[in-house]
Parts: C-alpha cells; structure tokens; sequence
C-alpha cells in the first residue's frame, strides 16, 4: 500500500497569509489537529498545527499567583507567524509502513503527502485506523474484484480473517501467485496476503 491508498482528499489547505483565528476555526470545525500551509501554486511551504495555534496566545489570568512573572512574547497573527518549516511530508508513492514509521517516530498525528512538491492529500491517524477498521467482508470484495481483473472472475478464491487474505488458484503459476499476493496487499486495509494453488 502506498501514501495515495489511504489518504484522505480533498486536502483542506492554509496560506501564511491566512489568520490565526481563521485556521483556528477550521480545525475546530474539521475535527483536523493540523493543516498543510501552501502558497500560491499549492506548493507545500509548512505545517501549521493545535500547538503552534496555541502556543504564546493566552494571557495570564490577573487572579493567577504567577500574575506578576513578565509574559512571554505574544505570537503573530497569521500563520506564517507560527506555522512548523520546513514540514515533514510522504510522497504520494511511499510505502504506509514508511509513513507509519515517520509518524510514530515523529510523534505525529497527521502528514501532507505530496506529489512533487504540491499536497494532494493528509494521512492522519484516523485515516490508518480506519483502513484496520475495514471489514473482512469488504477486504474480500475488493480483493476478488482486483484479482477477477487479472486472472478472470472464477480463478481465484478469496477468504479473509482479521485483515489476512488467503487467496486460493486453480492454477498452479508461481508468477500469477506472486501478482495475486502483490495485488491483495495493494488493498487498503489489508495486513498480509498468502497465495497457494489446487490445480484443477
């Protein structure tokens, strides 16, 4: 599976000209924890994230006990004032384990996959537990069609349990087996493919 297969699109997008408040209410409303920042062309430029909104923005309650202490500088009011650069991305063509790696190793909840340098699309970690969330049944379907496409729609048998295929040939052809188990695993939501043959 690659960047592209699990992505969620359209991608939602801010400008370092955009206001702070604004790109506050939209990952209000979106449910997001993070938007791309592009320019003009759609070029990614940075990541604008919950923390960066936040960071610096509040004032100091009067009543507090540390009311007194100097306040730190207050941020800026555009996003380009607060935005993380350079940001981390995914090509569109990475490999998931890839992207999982970044993102845990990274400890991030979303990243702007990209097409060259213009975003095309957001993986989040909703996006990842919803493929592991796709039923069997469903897996299965989408399973038997790719391979229907490939070898015709009575070759192959196609079981699934908690995300593992076993896909069953009536032919015996190492090569096709191979495509099938490589076909099966391109399919969003599926953790392992094995192929294995009953000749007629």
């Amino acid at each position: 599976m690659r960047a592209r297969d699990v992505m969620s699109t359209p991608v939602v997008t801010v400008t370092p000209d955009t206001t702070v408040k604004d790109a506050a209410a939209t990952l209000a409303e979106r449910g997001f924890t993070a938007l791309p920042v592009v320019d003009e062309e759609g070029s990614l430029l940075g990541v604008v994230t919950e923390a960066d909104l936040v960071r610096d923005r509040f004032p100091r309650d009067t009543r507090s006990p540390r009311a007194g202490e100097e306040a730190r500088p207050r941020a800026g009011d555009l996003v380009g004032d607060v935005m993380t650069a350079p940001a981390v991305a995914a090509s569109v063509r990475e490999d998931v384990v890839d992207v999982v790696r970044d993102m845990l190793d990274r400890g991030l909840r979303s990243l702007p996959v990209v097409d060259g340098t213009t975003v095309i699309g957001v993986v989040s970690r909703r996006d990842l537990v919803r493929m592991l969330a796709r039923s069997d049944d469903a897996l299965a379907r989408d399973v038997q069609h790719r391979l229907a496409i490939f070898g015709g729609p009575g070759r192959w048998t196609v079981a699934v349990h908690a995300g593992e295929v076993t896909i069953t040939d009536r032919f015996d052809s190492e090569t096709d087996r191979h495509v099938a188990k490589v076909l099966a695993e391109g399919v969003p939501g599926v953790l392992r493919a094995t192929c294995v043959s009953t000749p007629a």
